[in-house]
């Protein structure tokens, strides 16, 4: 099932190429990657999405009893598309908090887990929040 993420990296890219913009793809990979990344099997998340719905509360997937909460960004390439603002957790209905980072060709460039514990006591009163915020985390990669 991994050639389907591929595929799906593909088919974005060619229609950047075509039409300028990419489809919105990179929280739909980013919820796989992380489940890869925490070690979550393919077979495990198959399992775990199915009847998941994009606007689900709270959290993106659950792992071995833990709640997950998914952020991701990545830069078109493009002359200032580089990174300064990452998505905020809007809620805390969830255990971790995986932020995960992609090149322009949606390769892993860096990710990062918090504790929400530790996410609400830093962030809370935070607005806007940088890489550089998240980088304060555990490295996953």
């Amino acid at each position: 099932m991994e050639h389907l993420r591929q595929q799906l990296v593909e088919t974005a890219i060619a229609w950047e190429r075509a039409f300028g913009n990419a489809p919105m793809i990179t929280a739909t990979l980013s919820e796989y990657d992380a489940a890869r990344l925490v070690g979550m099997s393919i077979e495990q998340y198959s399992v775990c999405m199915q009847g998941a719905t994009a606007v689900q509360r709270g959290y993106d997937f659950r792992f071995e009893g833990k709640r997950y909460q998914i952020k991701g960004n990545r830069p078109s390439g493009k002359p200032g598309s580089f990174v300064t603002m990452v998505p905020k957790a809007t809620n805390y209905d969830w255990d971790r908090l995986i932020w995960i980072l992609y090149d322009p060709q949606y390769r892993i460039v860096e990710a990062w887990m918090w504790e929400v514990d530790e996410y609400k006591a830093r962030f809370d009163p935070i607005k806007r929040l940088s890489p550089t915020h998240y980088r304060a985390g555990q490295r996953l990669r």
